[in-house]
Parts: structure tokens; sequence; C-alpha cells
């Protein structure tokens, strides 16, 4: 018998099939040629590959950082995204004040995930351009989201660029942050609101982390 979640249900085999679940949700933008869809390496681009190709939607990244807090790095303080050249921080701030965090501690993980956020640009994209999202409606997808700090992150910086539309879309959240989401959002599509949500991997049997060649490949597979 299949593991299941706090609400009965079994989890997603892999990322693959939560893409799969998703794609079924987002019908209305299907064949349309002012969509894109953006997602959040690396464990969202094995979720946004199957939109994208259900959609006939072109698929590229927005990459993300998290900023974790200097001695408990899964609790995210803030994050940074960039797009086309453009990087924008967005703050945690309960989590700030809660912690203390030390201007000090703060400048070395920012500046730690700033780069890692270079190298990443430069490894998934291999001289690729990213594509303009100026005027189009933006898919963001990302295998879920706990806070939503690296989601709203990258909405931020999509706004900076003058899109239509922004919409977010994720297999699982909680009602919380999916509200929050709401709020930066036009839209926010959420497969899954589990009512006791203890993080992202409880909805997946397969969590493992994509390496940068899986992620590498699934975006040569899908660029046009």
């Amino acid at each position: 018998m299949l593991p299941q979640d706090e609400d009965g249900r079994e989890p997603f085999a892999d990322r693959a099939e939560a893409g799969a679940a998703l794609a079924l949700l987002l019908t209305a933008y299907r064949d349309r040629p002012d969509v894109l869809v953006l997602a959040l390496p690396r464990g969202g681009v094995p979720v946004a590959a199957p939109v994208s190709a259900a959609l006939h939607a072109p698929l590229d990244v927005v990459i993300v950082r998290k900023l974790g807090l200097p001695r408990q790095p899964e609790l995210a303080m803030g994050a940074l995204a960039g797009v086309g050249g453009h990087v924008e921080l967005v703050l945690h701030e309960p989590v700030l004040r809660a912690a203390r965090v030390r201007p000090a501690e703060f400048v070395a993980v920012h500046d730690t995930e700033l780069a890692e956020l270079q190298r990443r640009e430069r490894a998934y994209r291999q001289g690729r351009p990213a594509l303009a999202v100026e005027g189009r409606t933006v898919l963001v997808v990302d295998d879920g989201a706990a806070t939503g700090s690296t989601v709203r992150a990258a909405v931020a910086a999509l706004r900076q660029h003058d899109p239509a539309r922004v919409v977010v879309a994720l297999p699982v959240c909680p009602t919380d942050t999916r509200r929050a989401l709401e709020r930066v959002a036009d839209q926010v599509v959420c497969a899954r609101e589990p009512a006791f949500f203890d993080g992202v991997g409880q909805e997946y049997r397969d969590f493992r982390a994509p390496s940068d060649d899986e992620v590498r490949a699934l975006l040569r597979a899908a660029a046009p």
C-alpha cells in the first residue's frame, strides 16, 4: 500500500507527476502565444517541463536563492531573484526580527547566495539569452512553497520587467502561504493545500534534488 499524507492522498510519485497534475489546472493558458513558463531551479524545472509541454508554451528559468538564517539555514530570512540581469532582494521580516540577525551575518549569507545565483545563471543558460517577459503572461512554477519567500522574490523581480500578468503555479503550499502569494501575484494556482503542512517534501515519494545536468537537459529539450 502506498504511503498517504495527512489528508489521505497519495504523494506525487515525483516532480514530473506533480507537473502533469498542475498542467491540468492551467489549461486556460494552453496555446496562447503570450504565455511563458518560468521555473525556479533546481526543483521547479522538472515540474515546469511537463507544464510547458502540455500548454505548448516556451520554458525558461528565473534564478532564485533562499537566504537562510546563519544558524538555521533551512529557514528563509529572505531571497534573491535574478531576471534579465536585475537582482531583486525580498526580506522575510518576521524571521529577521525573531532571529536578531546581525548586519555582518546577513551580508555574508547575501554575498554567498548572490555568487551562487550568478553561477547558476551561467550554468543553466549556457549562453542563451533570457526570454523576454515584457507584455507576456508569465507562469512562475516551483515544486512547492513553504514560506513563499523565494516565489515572492521571483515575482518582485519579474515585476521590474513589465509582464502583463504573473501567475504562480505550485503543486503544494500551505493555505497561509497561498494567501500571501495572492497579494503579489495576479493569480495563484495550487494543486494541494495540506491541512497539516510539514514541508513540501511530504507531498512527494521521490524528492531527490535534480542535478545541474538534469536541469540543463530539461531546458535543452524544451528549447524551440
